[in-house]
C-alpha cells in the first residue's frame, strides 16, 4: 500500500495561503472606492424584431 506525501499536502496548502495573502494585500492595497461598475445601470438591450 501506498504512503501517503504529506510533504505534497503540505507544500500544496502552503501555496494556497500565499496566494490567500497575496490576494488580501492587492484588495488591501486598492483605493477605497466604492464599486461604481456593479452600481450603474446599464441600458437596456434591445432585441431585434
Amino acid at each position: 500500500m501506498a504512503q501517503p506525501n504529506y510533504s505534497f499536502e503540505k507544500r500544496r496548502r502552503e501555496i494556497e495561503k500565499k496566494a490567500k495573502k497575496a490576494e488580501k494585500l492587492k484588495r488591501k492595497n486598492e483605493p477605497t472606492t466604492p464599486e461604481t461598475a456593479e452600481e450603474t445601470p446599464t441600458p437596456p438591450a434591445t432585441e431585434p424584431a
